[in-house]
């Protein structure tokens, strides 16, 4: 049976087998064609032009953008890098609307955006470092906190900062991770896990009422490390109050000012800080301490929600020591995937 090809009209008005290609050039003809000599492609498209100078302007003072009215400066910045959606988007509609200006206009926020965020397209990941950290929300609902507790500790991290411990759930945790690290302490709704001996524990007050956050002295190989785990309170957006945070900021300002106070020079913040490196209000936490994701990660390392991340919530940060890479780990039970880093605790080689 003869093979049937798909036939189109030819140059010649004949008919023959469609070339390869052929449909992408005319939808380029369609696009591209006509502009040449029309002086009207400088005049079209004036809103698209306007459009993308407003996106670059607020990508580019987005820490001028006050937040007395529903937090919304903090709320730009919380999901700043999805801002970038919008230049594609703008991008088509200039080439559709066949407008010079849109299209030149729209260079700004693209510049803007890869000045921002550019960097966390590279692979910034090395093979170093002699400590592995990982942290986790666990999710006060978990229906199965053993297996979580299983999947974390696979990860071989040396130190696990768990947070959304409910009191019922903590024995389950401890019996599931007690083969994996010999030493352990929870406080209140976190714990640390550790298998180095830890020392000086302690709950770090965060102006609550209860206890979220704790530190404690771990003893390395390579030396004492101050090792932090905190879980700042939840944030929301409501219709009537905006991006509601007051009570998170108040919190990121009580952590900081306990890290200002830290004694010993090498320090790892481990938990859930309900925010992102970019939102101004964990400025007193983050002024201090360095992203190893953004130091040391590949691309932005979304940890939150698990099902669709869109921001990374869940931080890793370290003072006196070297990041060498950061990761998220395989989503477990939780709303939140953990996040891991490899580091470099003894820097005098």
């Amino acid at each position: 049976m003869a093979q049937q090809a798909y036939m189109t009209e030819t140059d010649n008005g004949g008919s023959g087998p469609e070339r390869p290609g052929s449909r992408l050039r005319r939808l380029m003809h369609r696009l591209f064609g006509g502009w040449r000599g029309d002086p009207r492609i400088w005049r079209r498209g004036i809103v698209l032009a306007v459009l993308a100078l407003l996106l670059a302007l607020v990508m580019l003072l987005h820490s001028h953008i006050p937040n007395r009215v529903g937090n919304l400066g903090s709320l730009t910045e919380t999901f700043l890098p999805w801002l970038g959606l919008a230049i594609p988007v703008l991008l088509v509609l200039g080439v559709l609307r066949k407008s010079a200006t849109a299209l030149l206009a729209i260079l700004l926020p693209a510049i803007v955006w890869l000045n921002l965020f550019g960097g966390l397209l590279a692979d910034r990941t090395g093979t170093g470092g002699d400590l592995m950290v990982a942290t986790h929300n666990v999710n006060a609902d978990n229906p199965d906190p053993a297996a979580t507790a299983q999947d974390v500790a696979a990860s071989g991290a040396d130190l696990l900062a768990l947070e959304e411990l409910p009191a019922s759930a903590v024995p389950v945790y401890e019996k599931a991770l007690a083969s994996t690290y010999k030493y352990h302490s929870v406080v209140g709704t976190v714990g640390l896990w550790s298998k180095y001996p830890m020392t000086d524990v302690r709950d770090v007050d965060i102006k609550l009422g209860w206890k979220r956050a704790m530190r404690a002295t771990v003893a390395t190989p390579e030396g004492p490390l101050a090792v932090y785990v905190a879980h700042l309170p939840s944030v929301r957006v409501k219709v009537e109050a905006g991006f509601t945070a007051r009570q998170r900021d108040k919190s990121a300002d009580a952590l900081g000012e306990a890290i200002a106070h830290e004694s010993l020079q090498r320090v790892v913040l481990l938990g859930d800080l309900n925010g992102t490196m970019n939102d101004r209000s964990l400025n007193a936490v983050t002024s201090q301490l360095r992203s190893t994701q953004g130091a040391a990660g590949s691309g932005f390392g979304f940890s939150w929600p698990a099902s669709f991340p869109m921001a990374r919530i869940d931080q890793i940060m370290v003072r006196g020591i070297e990041p060498e890479s950061s990761w998220t780990l395989p989503r477990t039970n939780s709303d939140h995937l953990p996040v891991a880093a490899r580091v470099k605790v003894d820097t005098s080689s």
